[in-house]
């Protein structure tokens, strides 16, 4: 099959994607027409029907798998499918896999990887709480495993949940060795847990969207109960050490303004805080140049505030 990040302007499209979002709308001449998003694992793609009453366009519904036949277009500096026939697909003519973002890495690996971190604290009540959660909690952990770590913006794939957390874990431990005074086993419990709470923020593939828990709470709240809950079942579990563990939750993105409901107060935080924000931001930007065929300048990124570029140009 073609990509979706292979197209080009003046393509021709003849294909099965999954229609990710579909929603029907009127031209400023009072026209009825449907604004679709096409995905594959490699991206998503604008398309239009400008005539959805043609007897080519078969009926179909968001997250149906359709066979699109179309011509590419650029419309204001990004590419658009100017959809000519749509074919609704059966199952059997289509392997999912080929439409849903998915982690380079092997997730099952990074599990195994993950699972070694766990194994290696030290606290028995931390080690308990982290056995409950991704050993003895198999929801929870299939869920994890398939979990992106964003709609949109960073580790936006399945297991891009679980690579996002093992990367933060593993910056950690770094920190760990140059900074002594950190207490390792409560930064890198709270590196595996910072993010737990987007199990419940985001459905999983292929709708990858907010719950209405996720839109009215937020991960960082909802990973800061999920760990009160778990805590509250284990016997003794000192109170301190579970309020700086649930505040290093707390405060991971660092800033107000970044959505933090509290700012760092502990070494700790400001460790998880950091790890957090450099593997969100570095992976943001290693997607953004692995999805563009551009050899110079990108443009301007509002996440960056910067206008962007490779490196290595002369």
């Amino acid at each position: 099959m073609k990509y979706i990040r292979d197209y080009k302007d003046g393509d021709k499209v003849f294909e099965t994607y999954l229609c990710k979002h579909k929603v029907s709308a009127m031209t400023k001449n009072g026209k009825p027409y449907e604004s679709l998003i096409l995905q594959d694992k490699t991206g998503t793609l604008d398309a239009k029907v400008w005539d959805p009453n043609n007897a080519g366009i078969a009926d179909f519904d968001a997250l149906d798998y359709i066979e699109v036949y179309g011509d590419v277009i650029c419309f204001q500096g990004a590419l658009q499918v100017n959809v000519k026939r749509i074919r609704k697909c059966k199952e059997g003519e289509f392997d999912p896999s080929d439409y849903l973002p998915v982690s380079k890495y092997d997730i099952e690996e990074m599990y195994k990887e993950l699972l070694g971190y766990i194994d290696k604290v030290e606290n028995s009540y931390l080690k308990d709480l982290l056995h409950a959660f991704f050993v003895q909690d198999k929801e929870l952990i299939n869920a994890f495993k398939k979990s992106s770590a964003a709609k949109t913006i960073h580790h936006g794939f399945v297991g891009g949940l679980l690579q996002h957390t093992l990367s933060v874990v593993k910056l950690c431990e770094y920190y760990c060795q140059s900074y002594p005074l950190l207490n390792k086993d409560l930064l890198i419990s709270a590196a595996i847990c910072h993010d737990i709470g987007k199990v419940r923020e985001l459905s999983l593939f292929p709708q990858n969207d907010y719950t209405d828990e996720g839109q009215l709470l937020g991960h960082i709240v909802i990973g800061t109960e999920m760990v009160a809950e778990k805590i509250g079942k284990i016997p003794g579990f000192p109170a301190v050490l579970a309020g700086e563990l649930k505040h290093c939750i707390l405060a991971h993105h660092g800033e107000y303004e970044f959505g933090s409901p509290k700012k760092p107060a502990i070494m700790e935080a400001v460790a998880l805080s950091f790890a957090d924000n450099t593997d969100a931001k570095l992976q943001t930007f290693t997607e953004m140049l692995e999805n563009s065929t551009e050899t110079g300048w990108l443009g301007f990124n509002r996440l960056f505030d910067s206008n962007v570029r490779k490196t290595g140009l002369e």
